[in-house]
């Protein structure tokens, strides 16, 4: 078996992975990408959890629920008569099948025209040797690599309740909550974050009884509180159910369900019965199968991997990129940490900023911001300014027939450079977009508030919530 020589290779092909393999190819260095995902035939499929089992597929089926939820509840008010309204959930499971495997052969084809060579398999430190770091990469055919510099990019696992291991049938990851073959009577959530509401809407939507358990007093502690007041109220209208101050006791998995024992915020002891539980609690760094001991890779408490703020671990020529690193386990974040770490391997001065990587929930409403909440300014003692504007005051949102939420702005009282937008409504993930660039270019909010924005749109909500920082408005 010969040993293959590259400047750079990758461990994972994920968001990080492989948008990190494809700079490093494009700076002119040789470069490797290994990455074990399989699709159902055996084949390579890259493109990580974000891909396969994540961001891709949740929005695949949060579009389908969408248009059932429409077609049931809103297309009247169009005048749009339906009748035998139903829904084929196996088809549109394989719609969201086909969605990730266009994703999974785009980046396949990415590799091949950038000059990317891709490794199926399981890639693994060996040792360190002259010219860099030995790579087993465990697959179909066993290879042998040696890389002058290593990027490690392998991701995160979902964290498991003790003593309630997935088997994906009953209790679920977010891997079995995106392949659900029929719409179950009952379903438990626990975790009220990200994907906790995401695969509890698609539930929801197309008619099952949802219950959200919530371990935290309150809900969405990430966001800017007026923004997770807003959102929760019309979650709780659709008919999502919530609890709060939960604490798991005991789940127990038969033929008939799933039960959930657990005291509630009161101290009271209760229990939720339901067809399906899906856990979402959180992720967990992916270093298994890596041998980090086995070249002496530095990993914290949490087991990620200690990487400096350019992703530098202890080792000379190793980073690490993505969820195995600290920082917020989102896929843009590592996609900015690959493109950074394959511009400094090749000399130049990659660039990340923590503090404008927007957040975005892709629920109805949706919900995003970027920048700090107003709770933070307060604890901090910054002076600040507020400025917030509804949609239902928005000539768009009226016509979309979505008024729900709100655009709220924050600023500094005396430079007025914007700290923080938080948006709860409509395509709020697309309108924190330009929230980002400002913060980027260091705006004020009266910059944005002078910008000419296109009428009737969204986006005039961003410029009116400007202007409100200022006690103005032009909504007459």
């Amino acid at each position: 078996m010969s040993t293959k020589q590259f400047d750079v290779v990758v461990i994972g092909g994920g968001p990080g992975g492989y948008i990190g393999a494809i700079r490093a190819a494009q700076l002119g260095l040789n470069t490797a990408c290994i990455d074990e995902w399989k699709n159902d035939k055996g084949g390579p499929a890259p493109g990580g959890t974000c891909t396969n089992v994540g961001c891709i597929p949740s929005k695949a089926l949060l579009q389908s629920s969408e248009h059932y939820e429409h077609a049931g509840q809103h297309f009247a008010d169009h005048g749009i008569g339906l009748k035998d309204l139903s829904i084929d959930v196996a088809k549109m499971l394989k719609r969201k099948d086909t969605v990730v495997k266009q994703n999974n052969d785009g980046i396949l084809y990415l590799f091949k025209k950038n000059k990317v060579t891709f490794f199926h398999g399981r890639g693994s430190f060996v040792k360190a040797v002259d010219g860099g770091y030995e790579i087993a990469v465990a697959g179909a055919a066993n290879e042998t690599l040696v890389a002058k510099h290593v990027i490690v990019a392998t991701g995160s696992n979902p964290r498991q309740l003790p003593g309630a291991p997935f088997d994906e049938e009953k209790i679920l990851s977010n891997d079995g909550a995106l392949r659900i073959p029929a719409v179950p009577k009952k379903l438990g959530v626990v975790g009220s974050g990200v994907i906790g509401l995401e695969m509890g809407s698609v539930w929801r939507r197309l008619g099952a009884e949802v219950t959200i358990l919530e371990a935290l007093p309150g809900f969405l502690g990430a966001a800017d509180e007026q923004v997770a007041k807003e959102a929760q109220k019309a979650f709780v209208k659709q008919g999502l159910k919530f609890e709060f101050g939960v604490n798991i006791s005991a789940v127990k998995s038969d033929k008939a369900g799933v039960t959930v024992a657990y005291t509630n915020a009161k101290g009271e002891a209760a229990s939720l019965a339901v067809d399906k539980l899906i856990v979402s609690i959180g992720r967990v760094p992916n270093t298994t199968g890596l041998n980090p001991e086995g070249v002496g890779l530095k990993l914290d408490e949490r087991g990620a991997i200690v990487v400096d703020g350019d992703c530098r671990t202890n080792l000379p020529g190793v980073w690490a990129v993505g969820d195995v690193v600290r920082g917020p386990m989102l896929a843009h974040k590592a996609e900015e940490e690959g493109v950074a770490v394959a511009e400094r391997i090749a000399g130049q001065h990659g660039h990340v900023n923590f503090d404008t990587i927007p957040w975005v929930i892709y629920t109805s409403p949706e919900i995003a911001w970027v920048g700090q909440t107003e709770q933070q300014l307060k604890a901090s003692g910054r002076a600040y300014k507020a400025g917030s504007f509804p949609f239902m005051a928005n000539g768009r949102a009226r016509a979309l027939g979505d008024t729900t939420g709100f655009v709220k702005f924050l600023a500094d009282a005396k430079t007025d450079e914007i700290l923080g937008v938080h948006i709860v409504g409509p395509f709020a993930s697309e309108l924190i977009a330009e929230a980002v660039v400002a913060m980027e270019f260091k705006a004020s909010a009266e910059d944005i508030a002078r910008i000419c924005h296109a009428h009737p749109s969204l986006s005039e909500a961003t410029k009116e919530a400007a202007l409100a920082v200022d006690k103005r408005t032009l909504n007459f």
